[in-house]
C-alpha cells in the first residue's frame, strides 16, 4: 500500500502563480510537492529515491517539457512524467507520449482530473519500484548459488531429468537431488515450477560455467 505522505510530486512551471497553485493542490491530497521555476533548476537539484512523479508544463524557457523527457530517459530515470499542454497542442502532446510521458493534461483542466492522473502515476511508480526491488532480490539469490549449483540448474532448466544431469556431470543421482534441494532452499521456493518461473524471469539460461563443488 502506498503511504501517501511518503510520495513526492515535482512541479515544473515558470509561472509562479500556477506553480504555487499546483503545489497547494497536490499537498491538499496528502502528497509532498516541490516546485521548480524551470527544468534546468529541477535537473540540478533533483535527488529523490522514493515514490514520485513529475508534473511539467510543456512550454518553458530553456529546457522544454519535451526536452526534459528526453533528458530523463537518457539518465535512466523511471519517474512518470505528466505533461501539461495548452488547448490545441495535440501535436506536442503526441510527441510527449512518444517520448515516454505517462500522460498529458490539457489546459484548462479540472483539479480532480489532474489529481486522478497524479494518483495513477504514483501507483505506477510504486509498482515499478516494487518489481525492480523484487527482481534485484531474485538476482541476488541466484548469485548466491555455487558454480556447481548453477550448472545443475542450467541442465534442469534445459529439461534434463536428474539421471541425465548426473550422467553429464559425472555425479550420482543423490548428489543431483541434494544440489536441487539446496538450490530450492537458497531460492526460497516450495516447488520446482516456482523455481523455473524465477529462473525464466531472471533470464537464467543454460551455458558453459566453471565447475566447482
Amino acid at each position: 500500500m502506498i503511504q501517501m505522505n511518503e510520495c513526492h510530486v515535482f512541479v515544473i512551471d515558470d509561472d509562479e502563480a500556477v506553480r504555487r497553485s499546483l503545489c497547494w493542490l497536490i499537498e491538499s491530497a496528502d502528497h509532498n510537492a516541490t516546485g521548480f521555476v524551470n527544468a534546468d533548476e529541477f535537473l540540478m537539484n533533483f535527488s529523490f529515491a522514493g515514490i514520485g512523479c513529475v508534473v511539467t508544463d510543456v512550454r518553458m524557457p530553456g529546457i522544454s517539457g519535451i526536452d526534459l523527457l528526453s533528458e530523463l530517459t537518457g539518465r535512466g530515470c523511471d519517474f512518470p512524467v505528466i505533461v501539461i499542454t495548452a488547448h490545441g497542442e495535440i501535436q506536442m502532446a503526441v510527441e510527449a507520449m512518444k517520448l515516454g510521458a505517462f500522460d498529458f493534461v490539457e489546459k484548462p483542466f479540472e483539479e480532480r482530473t489532474l489529481l486522478e492522473v497524479i494518483e495513477r502515476a504514483l501507483l505506477k511508480h510504486a509498482q515499478t519500484l516494487s518489481i525492480s526491488s523484487s527482481d534485484e532480490k531474485t538476482r541476488q539469490r541466484f548469485d548466491s548459488l555455487t558454480p556447481r549449483e548453477l550448472e545443475v540448474l542450467d541442465l534442469i532448466i534445459a529439461g534434463n531429468p536428474n539421471r541425465a544431469v548426473a550422467e553429464v556431470l559425472g555425479i550420482s543421482d543423490k548428489t543431483v537431488e541434494a544440489h536441487r534441494a539446496h538450490i530450492m532452499d537458497k531460492m526460497g521456493v516450495g516447488s520446482f515450477a516456482e523455481l523455473i518461473a524465477l529462473a525464466v524471469r531472471a533470464d537464467i539460461s543454460a551455458g558453459p560455467r566453471p565447475l566447482k563443488d
